[in-house]
């Protein structure tokens, strides 16, 4: 990486934190595939891991959807020392919290993101889940309902901010990347740009939502190698 830590986290500084912000972070080949083979890690290298992870340091909260959780092999939520030193001296808690958003609740309580978690999860669903499922997983993770029908991203982000979790950090999927633009909700996309071509039949990093243009403006734009990294807030 071109870049060193210090640079990396002035690209990326949240200047207010007490002013909730959703960004997502997201990568996508030259062709527009959000994965390889399934998951994203056959397209990204060792420098969009270091923005993957400053990204994870400097959030409340880690927002995403179950089956991501699932697809993407999520273990505890955990992260190392130098990133919990750096949390404490910014006054934040040693670790981000773990939200997983799930419309079927098809999660254990015994699964190592939840049963390992560092801090306790919070599960965001909707009122047609399965009560005895969100009994059962109440063990491991606060089960909040937002929503009656479907997930209410405005209700979810609010009952975060309620508990401090102000600064949400999306890593998918697809559908919930859609749900929060449809809502409106998505201040900040961090896109990494992998310099192959997939082809294939692999979607996008948005899926399920309808039509719902939102205009961004572009940040910063960042080159190691081939790769780029690019960072669009709202345009407002």
């Amino acid at each position: 990486m071109p870049y060193s830590e210090s640079e990396l986290l002035e690209r990326y500084a949240i200047r207010d934190r007490s002013v909730p912000r959703v960004r997502a972070n997201f990568i996508a080949s030259l062709d527009g595939a959000a994965t390889h083979e399934g998951r994203t890690g056959g397209l990204n290298n060792a420098d969009d891991k270091q923005v993957f992870d400053l990204l994870r340091m400097m959030c409340d909260v880690l927002l995403v959807g179950a089956g991501t959780l699932r697809a993407e092999g999520y273990a505890d939520l955990r992260l190392e020392p130098a990133a919990v030193a750096w949390r404490t001296r910014q006054g934040l808690a040693a670790q981000p919290t773990l939200a997983i958003v799930s419309g079927r609740l098809d999660l254990s309580p015994d699964m190592a993101a939840l049963a390992q978690a560092p801090a306790r999860p919070v599960i965001l669903t909707h009122g047609r889940s399965p009560l005895e499922k969100r009994q059962r997983l109440s063990q491991a993770a606060d089960v909040v309902v937002c929503g009656t029908q479907a997930l209410d991203a405005r209700a979810m982000l609010a009952n975060l901010a309620q508990r401090g979790l102000r600064q949400v950090l999306c890593e998918g999927g697809p559908h919930l990347l859609g749900t929060l633009i449809e809502a409106d909700c998505l201040d900040e996309l961090c896109l990494t740009l992998s310099p192959v071509l997939e082809n294939g039949s692999a979607g996008r990093i948005t899926a399920g939502a309808p039509l719902t243009p939102r205009g961004m403006r572009l940040g910063h734009v960042l080159a190691a190698g081939d790769m780029l990294m690019l960072r669009y807030e709202r345009a407002r």
